[in-house]
C-alpha cells in the first residue's frame, strides 16, 4: 500500500538514494529535509504517513530529539536510520519508542521490510488504543467490566471460542456466557451483528 514519506537525512546523497529506492516501492516521498528545525515544519506542512528518521542530523534537533516530538504531537509512526549502533546510541533512541530501526548501509528489502513492519505495528496499535472501555462507554453507553472487555476484543479480533478461552485462561462455556451477556448490552442476537456494530 502506498505511503506518504518524509525523509530526514543530512546526507544529500543518502536522502537521494532512499528517495529512489521508496519510489521504486511504490511510495510517495512527500519531503526530504537536513535538520530537526525544518523536519518539524514538513511534519505540519505535509502530514506523512511516516518518517524516516537519521539519528546524527545537523541543528538544534537530532533524530531523537525529533522522535520525542514526533511521539508527542504527531500521530504517526518513525523509523530510525543511522550508521552508528553503538549501545549508548541504540539506548537512548529505544526510549523513544520507535517503530524501525535501520542500520546503514542498508538495501532495499530492509526500508520495505522495516516500513510494513512500522506501518503494521502502528496500526496495531491505533487499533487497541481507539477501542478502550473509555470509547465504549462514551460512544455505546455501556460499561464493560475488564473480563467482559477482553472477551470483546476476543471476539472483534476474530478468535475461535477455544482461541480466546485459551488466551483468557477461562473455559469455552464461560466465554459463551460472557457472550450472550455482551450481546444484551448491545442490543443484537449473533456474533456478526455484534462485530458491525463494534467496527
Amino acid at each position: 500500500m502506498k505511503k506518504r514519506i518524509l525523509i530526514v537525512e543530512d546526507e544529500v546523497m543518502v536522502a537521494e538514494e532512499i528517495k529512489m529506492s521508496l519510489e521504486d516501492l511504490g511510495h510517495e516521498v512527500v519531503g526530504m529535509v537536513m535538520n530537526g528545525d525544518k523536519a518539524l515544519n514538513a511534519l505540519t506542512m505535509f502530514n506523512p504517513d511516516l518518517a524516516l528518521l537519521d539519528i546524527h542530523i545537523k541543528g538544534s534537533l537530532n533524530g531523537i530529539d525529533l522522535a520525542r516530538l514526533i511521539r508527542k504531537n504527531h500521530l504517526i509512526p518513525f523509523v530510525f536510520l543511522t550508521a552508528y549502533s553503538d549501545v549508548m546510541t541504540l539506548d537512548k533512541a529505544k526510549d523513544t519508542l520507535p517503530y524501525g530501526y535501520i542500520v546503514k548501509p542498508f538495501n532495499e528489502t530492509d526500508l520495505k521490510v522495516s516500513i510494513e513492519l512500522a506501518i503494521h505495528k502502528f496500526q496495531t496499535e491505533r487499533m487497541e488504543t481507539d477501542f478502550s472501555q473509555a470509547y465504549i462507554k462514551s460512544n455505546y453507553g455501556i460499561s464493560l467490566s475488564e473480563r467482559e472487555y477482553e472477551i470483546l476484543k476476543s471476539l472483534r479480533e476474530g478468535l475461535s471460542y477455544q482461541e480466546a478461552a485459551d488466551r483468557l485462561f477461562i473455559s469455552i462455556n464461560t466465554i459463551k456466557s460472557y457472550q450472550k451477556r455482551l450481546y444484551q448490552a448491545f442490543d443484537v442476537s449473533t456474533k456478526a451483528e455484534l462485530i458491525r456494530k463494534i467496527g
